[in-house]
């Protein structure tokens, strides 16, 4: 049976496996992959159920899907090796890598104020819809020509959609590559990874179809039309079911169409937790790694709503909001997906955790899914 569970699991994450499988069982998961690496050994491996809406296709081991905004910590590694080699200082000016952004009051915002949400350019000035997006120019040439939302450098206030134009674009300046040709060439292969954003066309029968979840009970009418939470989910509003066309999957989105599966995204972001140096093949320094840590923003979020701790590029715990990580003095940084997926890294102890669905469950940052898996997957641990 396809809803059967597949992969291996050290004996000491039987409960883990139960849950997984529990799960596919009762129709709770469609589809999914669930990942933890310690200091490069693989503990758990699991992956099973369909990677169809009819119940047709088997997921498999080497499945993708649409990881939505697991997709942010892997464009923000990006600026983190372009810092590392020397090419970016992220605490200049934007401005400095990309002239045109300084418009309309922007010439103070910093490379670590998009990676961290706080840059004040967190969506797109309406009317701006999701076809839009895909549009790499006109995308990055509006982002730049706006004014901030509120004092960059303030608050946090997701980057929901567009982090991907905004760090890409710096990316792009420095490199002359495009992120997700950055992200092939200079992450995904010197690691052996199977990430990707966007999907190449050869690929196309691998991805897995996204369910979209229930709708989300979003009211936003009782704030004013010039909020960054209004802005931001208006600029544009958005639409699970884009993620199946092949519009969304051939554009270039580093917030949220990279295509992988726990494994490949454990993969990507293992350099975090090990030290910056994966089988060989080194991709950050140790102060590189410490820079994630340094905190830029501390609260309510302006345009989740949520108290959110974000390090630069990576949010640090916050048990408020995300309840399985605990801030226990370990170093942690994490991010997850619309509708479940979530890759956690602690480099303190050399450990990886990543999950990938395409069965969307209500949330934003994760979900009570993933909160499940992680919380079980730390109880193994210790």
């Amino acid at each position: 049976m396809s809803d059967e569970l597949h992969g291996t699991a050290d004996p000491r994450f039987a409960h883990v496996k139960k849950l997984v499988g529990d799960n596919l069982q009762s129709g709770e998961e469609l589809g999914l992959s669930l990942h933890v690496d310690i200091h490069g050994e693989t503990v758990l491996d699991l992956w099973g159920g369909y990677a169809d809406a009819a119940r047709e296709r088997p997921w498999r081991e080497d499945t993708i899907v649409n990881v939505w905004s697991s997709t942010k910590p892997v464009t923000n590694m990006a600026a983190l090796l372009l810092a590392d080699r020397g090419l970016i200082n992220l605490s200049a000016p934007v401005a400095e890598y990309w002239p045109e952004f300084a418009a309309n009051g922007k010439g103070s915002v910093e490379v670590r104020h998009l990676m961290s949400h706080t840059s004040g350019v967190s969506g797109w000035e309406t009317p701006w819809v999701i076809e839009d997006m895909y549009d790499w120019e006109r995308s990055t040439e509006q982002l730049a020509r706006q004014a901030p939302w509120w004092e960059p450098g303030t608050a946090s206030g997701y980057h929901a959609c567009n982090l991907g134009q905004l760090v890409g674009e710096v990316v792009r300046r420095v490199t002359g590559m495009t992120l997700k040709e950055f992200v092939r060439t200079e992450i995904a292969a010197p690691l052996g990874a199977d990430f990707q954003i966007g999907v190449v066309e050869a690929d196309d029968p691998r991805v897995a179809e996204i369910i979209p979840p229930p709708p989300i009970d979003f009211d936003l009418s009782a704030l004013p039309p010039d909020h960054p939470m209004v802005k931001t989910f208006t600029g544009p509003v958005g639409d699970a079911r884009a993620a199946n066309t092949l519009g969304w999957r051939r554009a270039d989105m580093g917030a949220h169409n990279g295509h992988g599966n726990a494994r490949s995204l454990a993969r990507t972001l293992s350099p975090i937790s090990r030290g910056g140096v994966v089988d060989g093949t080194k991709m950050l320094s140790p102060d590189t790694i410490d820079r994630i840590f340094e905190e830029q923003a501390n609260g309510i979020d302006l345009v989740l709503g949520i108290p959110l701790r974000w390090g630069l590029g990576f949010a640090l715990p916050e048990p408020q909001t995300v309840p399985s990580i605990p801030d226990n003095g370990r170093r942690t940084c994490f991010w997850g997906g619309w509708g479940g997926s979530m890759v956690v890294m602690h480099p303190d102890d050399g450990v990886t955790i990543a999950y990938a669905m395409n069965k969307m469950a209500p949330g934003i940052i994760g979900s009570d899914r993933s909160n499940a898996y992680i919380a079980a997957i730390y109880e193994a641990l210790s």
